[in-house]
């Protein structure tokens, strides 16, 4: 067990827990599952080093609270945020805070594999956040400066409408240069936008 990659699992609904478990299983994962993020915390120090799956929407504490808890403790194991489709903005807060990435649910087996395998990734690498600053910031360049706008409103979770409204143009222009970006970005999620916009600065 000890050469298998480890995936911590917190989460409160058991049917996830169960599917996500056996999921990584079947992949060639080690897997420790938690039923609240206040269970996770309370044996975290002793918990072999791994990658954590993190719900938002759990009781006690919300995922958020165990990002942050983690932090504080000076855990530094990658977290992978999981999340329903109407807490977008609060896995942006996640991503700020240090998150890897996040997922709605449900999600495909693919999309997780690539982010676990994203955030062991990370784990292996000496942190090399000046350089990926740079690196980003020259991807970043292919942008217009209203594209950059719209990049940024969302690198601060705000909804297209809001953005809309702060720049003085209309949604469906956002959905647009939204659009534009992500195609200039040769990325495939909002996520993945995310990460470069944030290793670059924007949304603080």
């Amino acid at each position: 067990m000890s050469d298998r990659k480890l995936v911590h699992i917190v989460d409160d609904e058991e049917a996830i827990r169960r599917s996500a478990s056996f999921m990584l299983k079947t992949s060639g994962y080690a897997v420790e599952t938690w039923p609240t993020g206040a269970a996770f915390l309370r044996e975290v120090r002793h918990a072999a080093e791994g990658c954590i799956l993190l719900d938002v929407r759990m009781p006690e504490m919300d995922g958020l609270e165990v990002q942050q808890a983690l932090l504080d403790r000076g855990v530094t194991m990658p977290v992978i945020v999981l999340t329903g489709h109407a807490d977008v903005s609060i896995a942006v807060r996640a991503m700020k805070a240090g998150a890897v990435d996040f997922l709605e649910k449900p999600f495909e087996k693919a999309v997780l594999i690539a982010a676990i395998e994203t955030a062991f990734g990370r784990m292996a690498a000496a942190d090399g956040a000046v350089a990926r600053a740079a690196e980003a910031e020259v991807i970043l360049a292919v942008l217009t400066p209203r594209e950059r706008e719209v990049l940024d409103g969302l690198a601060q979770g705000l909804p297209n409408k809001t953005i809309a409204y702060d720049l003085g143009i209309s949604p469906r222009t956002v959905e647009v240069h939204r659009a534009n970006l992500m195609a200039k970005l040769d990325v495939r999620s909002l996520s993945d936008a995310l990460r470069l916009a944030f290793a670059a600065g924007l949304g603080a």
